[in-house]
């Protein structure tokens, strides 16, 4: 049997911080364990789970791996101001105007994502 993707992880220089950001991003919670200062955090999501991990050294430069997440009951629009007032920044937008394109945002701690189009929006 082939071997199966049982976390993302994330460094960071907080993880109970930054596992906090995503968990309302993800709308679920972070594992009942986890507490402020804790070195790793984790996030149970359909699919897999995101691990959450402190290490001394910042962020420098651009991911090589990042996340795309796609709205399940709110628009690609909607979906950009929740997560910007969730304390989200625009760091590229490629939205056109005929609907198409996604935005690239960044989390508290400067790792980017993007957020796709709704499947209602797909059509």
């Amino acid at each position: 049997m082939a071997s199966l993707v049982r976390h993302v992880t994330i460094d960071c220089a907080d993880a109970y911080a930054l596992g906090s950001f995503w968990a309302a991003a993800l709308d679920a919670p972070l594992h009942e364990d986890d507490h402020p200062g804790d070195p790793e955090a984790v996030l149970e999501t359909p699919g897999a789970a995101l691990l959450f991990v402190t290490v001394p050294d910042p962020k420098t430069v651009k991911n090589r791996v990042h996340l795309d997440l796609q709205p399940q009951d709110r628009t690609r629009d909607e979906e950009v101001a929740r997560l910007l007032a969730l304390g989200a920044t625009l760091v590229a937008d490629h939205r056109n105007p005929d609907g198409t394109g996604w935005a690239t945002l960044a989390d508290p701690e400067g790792n980017e994502f993007c957020v796709e189009r709704s499947r209602a929006e797909r059509g």
